[in-house]
């Protein structure tokens, strides 16, 4: 039996020939059993689930800064080698994108979650649970907090690509494949379990029906979101090609659905580069951003993330402004390039921005955790198929270079 080499590429259910059931599937089965035996259960099956859940949360806590600092400083490191007019432009249409994709979830998501979100569902009284207490609790504190980890990654990153020895990058290279050897074997396996934990947790505070509600109005909110975010880039792309939007959108769509079934922007490449050179993209543009865009382009990761914690803010009756998501937008749009191609992978590398710039708690970073993998598949499909929009406008602004 031939093992897979372990590479930072997202990887994904390509193994489901042998009916595996996905992340997805398994957080689903863990938040209705949570419910179930929450509404049954003795004390201590609760109290076992909270001594696995604190020393869970503790562990994470540990890695989240690990994690920003092997993933982020790799991704810096790699994007600055070959730096040309082509690299600059890609990397500043995508952030733009991103950042653009963060703010009218910001803003749509303001208007209308306050009317829909009362914060009486708070999960706040979640802590009133908290009267079991976990039979023990282990400290993990962290090697260092999250900002000091994602400037630290920078300064090396940035030292890296210019370096001309390779030792250093590939020890680096080497600390990454760690990183996600132990999100893909030790974290993500394990969420279900915790994800499990909380929801008998809340149930067990008869909380839970209120946040359930909440959830889905929210799930289906991001859902015309990202329809909307998709129409709009593929009309700025169309503007530059001068080719009608809701074609060029529609010959993306076997991309779209590819990514949906995949959850993996990696795995979608090909899908992708074939569909966008029938478009009428150039062969070497589209080999260049594709690929590229797969890595650093997650406008619909980061709707997604900016939506779920707006949601969850209002909720939890914490304040938020403009400014405050403004700053963490642009954040996230950064950390999102670093996030490992696992299935939610993006939501465990936005976890230390989370906690850092919007002061998120263990409580509120699980939500999020749940609420983030249940459209994991939109997120990854819509920016996928923005990569196409993307490579549309590269083609027309390298076109006219030349």
């Amino acid at each position: 039996m031939k093992f897979p080499i372990f590479t930072s590429e997202k990887l994904n259910h390509s193994h489901m020939k042998n009916f595996k059931i996905g992340l997805l599937g398994k957080i689903i089965i863990a938040i209705i059993s949570g419910i179930g035996i929450g509404l049954i259960s003795p004390d201590w099956i609760i109290r076992i689930f909270l001594t696995f859940n604190g020393i869970f949360s503790q562990f994470l806590g540990f890695a989240i800064p690990l994690i920003i600092l092997g993933l982020v400083t790799t991704a810096i490191a790699d994007i600055g080698k070959g730096a040309g007019k082509m690299l600059l432009l890609t990397v500043a249409i995508a952030y733009g994108s991103t950042i653009l994709a963060g703010v009218i979830s910001y803003l749509t998501g303001a208007a209308i979650f306050p009317s829909m979100i009362d914060s009486s569902s708070s999960p706040d009284a979640i802590s009133s649970a908290k009267e079991l207490t976990p039979y023990f609790s282990v400290n993990i504190p962290p090697l260092m907090n999250v900002m000091t980890a994602l400037v630290l990654a920078f300064v090396l990153g940035l030292g890296l690509a210019a370096l001309k020895t390779d030792t250093l990058k590939n020890a680096a290279h080497d600390f990454e494949n760690i990183i996600v050897k132990t999100i893909k074997t030790a974290i993500i396996p394990l969420l279900p379990l915790y994800i499990f934990g909380i929801f008998l947790n809340m149930t067990y505070a008869g909380q839970v029906f209120g946040i359930l509600t909440v959830f889905i109005k929210i799930i289906g909110i991001i859902f015309l979101i990202h329809i909307g975010i998709l129409l709009l880039q593929f009309c700025i792309a169309g503007g530059f090609a001068k080719k009608s939007p809701l074609k060029l959108l529609w010959t993306m769509m076997p991309a779209y659905f590819t990514a949906l079934g995949t959850q993996s922007s990696a795995a979608t490449i090909p899908v992708t580069l074939e569909q966008t050179k029938k478009n009428g993209v150039s062969e070497d543009i589209a080999g260049f951003t594709i690929p590229l865009c797969a890595t650093i382009h997650m406008s619909g990761s980061t709707l997604k993330i900016v939506a779920c914690a707006l949601a969850l803010m209002i909720m939890k009756d914490m304040p938020y402004d403009f400014g405050m998501f403004a700053g963490f937008i642009c954040m996230l749009a950064i950390t999102m390039v670093a996030a490992p191609g696992v299935p939610g992978g993006a939501i465990m590398a936005s976890l230390g921005v989370l906690q850092s710039m919007l002061g998120f708690d263990q409580e509120a970073q699980a939500l999020m955790i749940a609420l983030y993998i249940a459209m994991d598949s939109f997120g990854t499909a819509c920016n996928v198929t923005g990569d196409g929009a993307i490579a549309l406008i590269m083609d027309k602004i390298m076109g006219k270079a030349k």
